[in-house]
């Protein structure tokens, strides 16, 4: 297995309820929150949408970058999953990581 640091942002639909978060295996972690294996703000909220990520050469720099995103307003969060997603599709089936 491979790992590639992201962070990513799911959301339960357009302008909804987001969570952001960091993983070193973007494609095995979205699934995880899609298939609700662990139970917590995720799944109670039902975000399941990958929305935005942002590969990282290191797991520091993903970190980091994680916790600038979560310390950032909401409208922040959204203004950076339109810049790359302004239809809010979800992005999991395009992954090639």
């Amino acid at each position: 297995m491979v790992k590639q640091p992201a962070v990513y942002i799911l959301a339960n639909r357009k302008n909804g309820t987001l969570y952001t978060g960091v993983t070193s295996n973007l494609l095995k972690r979205v699934h995880e929150h899609k298939e609700e294996v662990t139970k917590g703000f995720s799944s109670k909220y039902k975000c399941k949408m990958l929305v935005f990520y942002e590969v990282h050469e290191t797991m520091e720099s993903a970190i980091l970058r994680e916790k600038q995103i979560k310390g950032g307003s909401r409208d922040r969060k959204i203004q950076l999953v339109q810049q790359i997603n302004p239809e809010w599709k979800d992005l999991y089936a395009g992954l090639g990581l």
